[in-house]
């Protein structure tokens, strides 16, 4: 009697957020799943609180072998981590998480990745000596990881800034003379609130500053079109998201 090989399961991943039907992953992973014949699904965890991401996580009937994870958990899911990678260490978020083959989970991140690879076609090292991040969530901090890396000093900008941020009424001509990097890492202008922006003078940019929006539906927001009609470089966090994804891919297989 001949004996049938045991059918190989297939692997699954998936994006654990709030409100992300929208989102990127789910069908970059898919479309790049069928196109390699890779066996692997990738599905939506639309949590609504930190208690679904919990149950999510610790789901054994139909396991995950890895997650993106994205806005607004990138902070408070570290606590339901086994392991960090140095560089989440680092970073303070998580955006990536692979189950280890005895079962633990590791935080990863690898928007600091997308990032880094994604602006250096822009940068100027004449011009582009100082920058303003734009809010203070988890991807914020892979944005400032990475802007450490390039020795690029920077400060924060917040609707309700701590100590050593700035208030957006704080960015007078000077600092934005000063400050020719603007990364937005807020979700302002995202898809259907298109004419939403962050809260600058942008008549006081010029074709010296580069405007970086990790929004990228739609392809050109409102931030970037106010900056394109001061004559300034701009670019949307599409590559980013394209150069993160492929990093975790690396990590899970």
């Amino acid at each position: 009697m001949q004996l049938q090989e045991p059918q190989a399961l297939m692997l699954k991943f998936g994006l654990i957020g709030k409100n992300i039907e929208y989102s990127f992953s789910r069908k970059y992973f898919t479309e790049k799943f069928e196109k390699n014949d890779i066996d692997a699904s990738y599905v939506n965890f639309d949590c609504q609180n930190i208690a679904d991401v919990r149950k999510v996580l610790q789901d054994r009937e139909d396991e995950c072998l890895g997650f993106n994870v994205t806005i607004p958990y990138k902070q408070t899911i570290i606590p339901y981590l086994d392991e960090m990678n140095k560089h989440a260490s680092a970073i303070g978020a998580v955006n990536v998480i692979k189950r280890l083959n005895n079962g633990r989970l590791k935080g990863y991140n690898t928007d600091y990745i997308g990032f880094r690879k994604s602006l250096a076609p822009f940068l100027s090292q004449q011009s582009h000596k100082c920058a303003l991040i734009l809010g203070t969530g988890g991807a914020s901090k892979a944005v400032a990881y990475t802007l450490e890396l390039e020795d690029i000093s920077f400060k924060y900008v917040s609707r309700n800034p701590k100590k050593g941020q700035l208030a957006y009424e704080d960015l007078t001509p000077a600092i934005l003379n000063k400050y020719t990097l603007i990364i937005n890492t807020t979700p302002l202008g995202t898809y259907p609130n298109v004419t939403e922006c962050p809260k600058l003078s942008y008549r006081q940019l010029t074709p010296k500053h580069l405007l970086y929006d990790l929004v990228y539906n739609p392809e050109e927001t409102q931030f970037l079109k106010n900056g394109k009609a001061q004559g300034a470089i701009t670019t949307n966090g599409y590559s980013m998201l394209k150069q993160q994804a492929e990093a975790a891919w690396r990590i899970w297989k």
